[in-house]
């Protein structure tokens, strides 16, 4: 992540410290319609305290403690905000998957007057490679894990900017609201109850708030660098433990006959860094 980082602020300070190519002394620059991709690197924020919590009553809560028939708490050796490495928390836990995002947008530019101060709206549908993951281990031994990621979205944002000098370089804030399709898989090493996901698949309102620099390469091309925060509401998707082959003592069915596992964390944040090339009409 920092190396990709570095190597893209260089890359915009090499950019943006080379000369450009001449331009028409009347030449308005950000001013109308654009299209372009994006391509970066996202990050998952990752939350130390996030832990798995359970509904063993029914009663829609995530407050209770699986318990096992003489009272000890099953999931005693712990959690981990990342996954699993095996069925015992001594195996440890792999970091939350950052990858590669993409994303595809049409927006439109105003420069405001005669002056430096540029407004623009934007509509961009992306995707992402990046996983978060949640993990708890039980005293069986046996690993749970609820994996999240943002399978697309569809954002609408604005953003205002300052572009000094000849107007081919824009520096520039943007935020704005989006929808995201969140996807969650479970894996584990209990082989006795049954697991269910529910709740998935389902589209999730979020914002999204950064910034970047542009810079005109040509009449009509534009080169990139931004960073972007993208946060989803994400407390709807949870996993039904039922019998399987498990017999009535075991302990995700001592209080209602089933139980309701989901990640602590209701929020699915993503840091994403990325280079654009747009082409403006």
């Amino acid at each position: 992540m920092k190396k990709t980082i570095l190597f893209a602020a260089s890359m915009a300070a090499a950019s943006l410290a080379s000369p450009v190519m001449a331009q028409d002394s009347g030449k308005t620059y950000f001013d109308g319609v654009y299209v372009g991709g994006t391509f970066g690197l996202d990050a998952m924020d990752d939350n130390a305290n996030d832990r798995l919590v359970f509904d063993t009553d029914g009663d829609g809560d995530f407050d209770d403690n699986v318990r096992t028939v003489t009272n000890i708490d099953a999931f005693s050796p712990g959690f981990c905000n990342g996954q699993a490495n095996g069925a015992t928390r001594t195996a440890g836990c792999r970091d939350d998957k950052s990858d590669f995002g993409y994303a595809v947008r049409i927006g439109f530019d105003k420069r405001l007057g005669d002056g430096p101060i540029v407004a623009g709206l934007l509509v961009e549908g992306a995707m992402s490679d990046s996983v978060e993951y949640t993990s708890g281990f039980s005293t069986t031994p046996a690993s749970y894990t609820l994996a999240s990621k943002l399978d697309k979205s569809v954002a609408v944002r604005g953003r205002l900017g300052f572009s000094p000098g000849n107007g081919q370089g824009l520096f520039y804030v943007t935020g704005g609201v989006a929808y995201g399709d969140i996807e969650h898989e479970f894996t584990t090493t209990n082989t006795a109850n049954s697991f269910d996901v529910v709740g998935d698949d389902k589209w999730r309102l979020g914002g999204q708030i950064g910034g970047g620099a542009e810079l005109m390469l040509t009449d009509n091309i534009s080169w990139g660098l931004e960073y972007l925060y993208s946060r989803y509401d994400d407390d709807k998707a949870s996993v039904l433990v039922g019998p399987g082959t498990a017999g009535a003592t075991n302990p995700f069915l001592l209080d209602a006959g089933q139980t309701n596992l989901a990640s602590a964390d209701s929020n699915f944040d993503i840091h994403s860094i990325r280079t654009s090339l747009s082409f403006r009409f």
